[in-house]
């Protein structure tokens, strides 16, 4: 007959379990005591009998996360019928009380195999509970961000690639261009020569028309009878006149070779920088950091349940307005967290103000009819300063710092992601020639980190074509996608986050002057269109889906909009101070 031997339920499975039952037969109580010599639990009544019971009232009785882990069955070799339960500590090897009586054994220490098999299992287990609760997720977590660095790889080549095409097209059309004005060159020199040796040509037929004359006059003379004459009248023939062969124009090769190009395009390297270790966190941080998941993961939740929920109403509702002192109209707006706001005007003036419309501080800048400043997620105001080609950052306790210098590039336009708190900048730069006199202007949009640095430069489309003439306003979409309205355009710009055009909107046939521009959480952009004085509602890829705001909620000349995080539309006009706020989803 063999013997079977149950296995016990682990402290995490008898955790899990509603309650271990009692190991007396017929009890189903809750056993949470253990007998260490029986090896079973008991509950408190069956303890209290154990303990009264002359047979087992010495038996050990621990709680049963104190228990002993029996010892697993295993037969001695030398004497088949005896369990192996003892310890030789001089030999090192397990051995039945049989074997103790040896003369192999003799005088030697023995320790109980059970409290030696008790002792390694705990250690066991708390390795195993490492496992589970350290080492498996923090191997989880550096997979997951080996993933995420793959991603980011991929998307940063993929990038670098449109980059590196677009300059390459770049390059191939000024290359073009230079080759075509050249060529243009040589057409007009030749065409100078052409006319210095016609009108060469023409001196030499009007000599020798002078010379047929003076032959003609020469024999006249001679065959006169009266030959006095030819004594009192000479006749002087004119020299030949001097002209100058042409200088024979020479074409001066371009001494160029591969990597002239190569270092015209640019390359990619790796930083020389050393790699930095994954960092392994520690247990605490790993719980805390799982905690954050959850968290982030349930403020997700409930954005995504919001956006299910919200639609568009059938009707614009007006809710509330803003009398902004200090501006004398309203071309961009920013609102904080806090619904503070953030009104600058024509004149550069930038004017904060509380929910009440009191104005809480008042900064000159150099801008005007641009998107100009963005309110941050962290609760700051960045702001663009054209004369000085530079970016400011106001913190809550209104310290001013400089933030971002932009170089030879004017910053314009400004946006703080909500997706990542990215900088999105929308610049131009105008080219001079010898004389100082501008002949060409360049725009651009710049992505920079939330810490200043440079990240991204978006210029061109696949073809090579200048994306930008004017980037005056700026925003991003849910999707990642970066929308701008370009006055000079007359249209509305949108690349995708890797910066490739994905389609431009002009209006619905009439003129169209952009202005300020805004998203939504349902990925809606809503346009200021100046010239029809209305605000275009559009949808993520760019199809027109209605007027929201016209001449029948009583707007003239909308310049700015702006979504709160409660999905109030803020509207700003020209010839006003007054900030609207409506309601449009629901």
């Amino acid at each position: 007959m063999s013997t079977v031997i149950m296995s016990e339920p682990s402290d995490e499975q008898a955790a899990m379990q509603h309650y271990l039952v009692c190991g007396t037969e017929d009890c189903q109580e809750n056993g949470q005591f253990y007998c260490n010599d029986c090896h079973r639990p008991l509950c408190e009544h069956c303890r209290d009998e154990h303990v009264k019971n002359p047979d087992t009232k010495f038996h050990e009785i621990v709680l049963y996360r104190h228990r002993k882990h029996q010892l697993p069955v295993e037969k001695c070799k030398l004497h088949p019928t005896r369990n192996v339960d003892i310890y030789c500590k001089e030999c090192k090897i397990p051995i039945c009380s049989k074997c103790s009586t040896m003369k192999e054994h003799h005088r030697h220490e023995f320790d109980d195999l059970e409290e030696i098999y008790t002792e390694k299992y705990a250690l066991q287990q708390g390795e195993f509970s490492k496992i589970q609760k350290d080492f498996l997720p923090n191997t989880k977590s550096l997979k997951s961000d080996i993933e995420a660095d793959a991603t980011k790889i991929q998307k940063l080549m993929e990038s670098i690639r449109t980059s590196m095409k677009s300059e390459a097209e770049s390059l191939k059309n000024l290359v073009d261009e230079v080759s075509s004005e050249n060529i243009d060159h040589t057409h007009t020199m030749e065409k100078s020569l052409l006319e210095m040796l016609k009108s060469q040509e023409t001196i030499y037929d009007d000599y020798i028309a002078y010379l047929g004359k003076m032959s003609d006059d020469f024999e006249h003379h001679l065959s006169l009878t009266n030959h006095k004459l030819l004594f009192s009248e000479t006749l002087k023939i004119k020299t030949i006149p001097e002209t100058t062969k042409p200088v024979d124009p020479v074409f001066t090769a371009g001494r160029f070779s591969k990597d002239d190009v190569a270092k015209l395009l640019g390359r990619v390297n790796i930083s020389n920088a050393e790699p930095k270790k994954r960092k392994i966190q520690p247990m605490e941080a790993v719980t805390t950091q799982m905690k954050s998941t959850e968290k982030q993961l349930e403020q997700s939740n409930e954005k995504s349940d919001m956006k299910q929920t919200l639609s568009l109403s059938s009707s614009v509702t007006k809710v509330r307005e803003y009398s902004v002192p200090g501006v004398g109209n309203v071309h961009h707006v920013s609102v904080e967290k806090s619904g503070r706001l953030w009104v600058s005007d024509y004149s550069g003036n930038l004017v904060q103000t509380d929910l009440q419309g009191n104005q809480l501080q008042k900064i000159q800048t150099s801008g005007r009819e641009e998107g100009y400043h963005t309110a941050t997620q962290e609760g700051d105001l960045i702001y663009t300063d054209k004369g000085n080609k530079l970016i400011y950052r106001i913190t809550p306790d209104r310290k001013i710092t400089e933030f971002i210098k932009t170089g030879e590039w004017t910053p314009v336009s400004v946006h703080s992601s909500r997706i990542d708190g990215d900088i999105l900048l929308g610049m131009n730069m105008t080219q001079k020639n010898y004389w100082g006199l501008p002949v060409k202007k360049e725009a651009k949009v710049t992505r920079y980190s939330k810490a200043g640095k440079e990240l991204q430069n978006i210029q061109r489309d696949n073809k090579g074509q200048e994306l930008y003439s004017d980037p005056d306003y700026i925003t991003e979409n849910i999707n990642g996608d970066i929308c701008t309205s370009d006055y000079k355009k007359r249209a509305v710009v949108v690349v995708n986050k890797s910066g490739q055009h994905r389609f431009s909107y002009t209006g619905q046939g009439s003129l169209f002057i952009p202005y300020g521009i805004c998203t939504d959480v349902l990925g809606h952009i809503l346009v200021c269109d100046c010239h029809s004085e209305t605000v275009h509602l559009l949808d993520q890829d760019g199809g027109f889906l209605s007027i929201i705001l016209s001449s029948q909620q009583g707007i003239k000349c909308p310049l700015s909009v702006c979504v709160d995080d409660e999905n109030n539309l803020y509207v700003g006009q020209r010839n006003t101070n007054t900030v609207t706020v409506y309601k449009y989803l629901q």
